[in-house]
């Protein structure tokens, strides 16, 4: 098994609409997918190769504002998403696009490792913009006035903390069964918007028909 990066970061959003506004057109994303019925909808936007992620249904509520790394009573495992751009005048660039819409934006603060620029979206959902001004040669790059004795055993994962798999999955019992958006499959395939990985065309031949 290999992380090799973000695949999508899921959110909540009342206003779909001011969503895509904010981050197709303010932003810049694409707005890469979507699906929709019985008044769901979960739609994606990509930024690199990272996707970020909405569920929009009746009910939904905008999110407590909280500011980037504050501490907090609440029960919260989320704080906050950072993108990257590549130069320091495209990170402000962002910073006057965003203020010239009516954004209010904290920043520049130099991290030591990056700068970056703090921001809300329409859902109070807090977001980062980041440009990188150092490149990690030796990892971790840690400083910490209380040294924890697991950073000191290096960057790498270490090995012999977890049981080792006794029973993998066979081949053939690498199955998927439909679920919510599957449907975007046949459409986009048949509007021409999208096409299978070789994987996955590779595993159609071999079986003899489309993955379940």
């Amino acid at each position: 098994m290999a992380i090799s990066g973000i695949n999508h970061l899921a959110f909540i959003t009342d206003d779909l609409d001011g969503t895509i506004r904010f981050y197709r057109d303010l932003l810049g994303m694409t707005l890469e997918a979507g699906v929709g019925h019985d008044g769901y909808r979960h739609y994606f936007f990509r930024a690199g190769n990272t996707l970020i992620a909405f569920f929009a249904y009746q009910g939904a509520q905008p999110m407590r504002r909280k500011f980037h790394g504050s501490p907090t009573r609440e029960p919260m495992g989320f704080d906050h998403v950072s993108f990257t751009v590549d130069s320091r005048a495209e990170l402000f660039a962002a910073k006057d696009k965003l203020e010239a819409a009516g954004f209010e934006v904290t920043g520049a603060v130099d991290h030591g490792l990056l700068w970056s620029i703090y921001f809300f979206d329409p859902n109070n959902i807090p977001l980062e913009i980041s440009w990188d001004i150092m490149a990690v040669k030796k990892p971790p790059a840690v400083a910490d006035d209380g040294p924890l004795a697991i950073v000191a055993e290096g960057a790498l994962p270490q090995p012999g903390h977890w049981p080792e798999v006794t029973t993998p999955t066979p081949a053939e019992a690498m199955t998927a069964h439909p679920g919510n958006g599957y449907d975007m499959q046949e459409a986009a395939l048949r509007e021409g918007r999208a096409e299978f990985t070789e994987e996955y065309r590779a595993l159609q031949e071999a079986t003899g028909k489309a993955a379940e």
